[in-house]
């Protein structure tokens, strides 16, 4: 099977994350939940698109929400699923999906797994309101469970227990062809090459090209990112990166 043919077996598999909560907005808590998030999905041959952050507004998230959900294969949040007034990411869901929301005994069993039945008052069991129609995310950190709705998953905001969620969503998700990436450290300043970067990517418009500038031991540099699916185009888009990198090295050193 070729590249192509294999593309065209896996059809890209688009995603986005939605992340809710005003503290995230607010800089009090900083959010590492994005990161971790896109790495999984890249690893597993899923494209993310978009991420928003919203704040506990049930407007606003269910206005991004159906956006969101209505764009891509999948969403993704992350937040406002706890114990306290201000988590309403459940009631928001069931919002944005037209159906009700109420005690799930289910989720109750999950929380009774933790706490005994004299410590699941009245704020832990808001923790057990899932909207009709949704399967639970199973929680092994602390048992309170996520769900999953539609093409929507929702997940706890604290990163350790979203990813014990991620790791038993992750194998239930089609998949597409794997963005595959190379790396070409250039020893040159962005400002040098940017504009014979542009010429290649216009070249080869089945690779995207990156390029990202940091500061190494001998001074400035840059890293030229080379991303496609067809490994046969990755190559001979990298092999004239690489070569356009030689040329103007030569150049510059006169």
């Amino acid at each position: 099977m070729t590249a192509t043919d294999a593309s065209l077996k896996h059809p890209t598999v688009t995603a986005a994350i939605l992340v809710i909560g005003d503290e995230i907005l607010s800089g009090r808590t900083k959010d590492k939940n994005i990161g971790y998030i896109a790495e999984y999905l890249t690893n597993i041959g899923i494209e993310l698109r978009e991420v928003r952050v919203v704040p506990d507004l049930m407007d606003e998230i269910v206005s991004s929400l159906n956006a969101l959900r209505a764009r891509y294969t999948y969403v993704f949040t992350t937040g406002g699923i706890g114990p306290t007034h201000d988590d309403i990411t459940a009631d928001s869901v069931a919002a944005a999906f037209g159906v009700a929301i109420d005690h799930d005994p289910r989720a109750i069993e999950m929380l009774s797994e933790r706490f005994p039945a004299d410590q699941l008052n009245e704020a832990r069991l808001r923790m057990a309101r899932i909207p009709a129609g949704a399967e639970l995310i199973a929680n092994s950190v602390s048992k309170a469970p996520g769900f999953n709705i539609g093409n929507v998953f929702v997940m706890a905001g604290v990163p350790a227990i979203m990813q014990a969620m991620l790791d038993v969503v992750g194998p239930t998700l089609k998949t597409g062809t794997k963005i595959l990436s190379e790396t070409v450290r250039a020893g040159l300043r962005e400002g040098d090459i940017g504009t014979q970067l542009g010429e290649i990517a216009k070249a080869h418009p089945a690779v995207a090209i990156g390029s990202y500038p940091f500061w190494s031991e001998t001074g400035p540099d840059t890293n030229v990112v080379v991303r496609s699916r067809n490994p046969e185009k990755l190559a001979e888009a990298v092999a004239a990166v690489k070569s356009m990198i030689e040329a103007e090295q030569t150049r510059l050193r006169g």
